[in-house]
């Protein structure tokens, strides 16, 4: 399956923002609005940006 993203547990997406294809994102995950996700992020992270890149994580 090409160009699908995946989408863990209790994941949160701010608004406006863009997921890439072929993304993943782990349970617990924030994204911060107006965000671009080029990559995958692993489990209890915050990411935010343009590309987005963790700034916090979750315990």
């Amino acid at each position: 399956m090409t160009g699908i993203s995946t989408i863990g547990n209790d994941v949160r997406i701010g608004g406006s923002a863009v997921l890439l294809p072929n993304v993943t994102l782990g349970n617990n995950v924030v994204v911060g609005a107006n965000s671009t996700v080029t990559k995958s992020f692993p489990d209890n992270v915050v990411i935010a940006g343009n590309p987005a890149r963790v700034i916090r994580t979750l315990d």
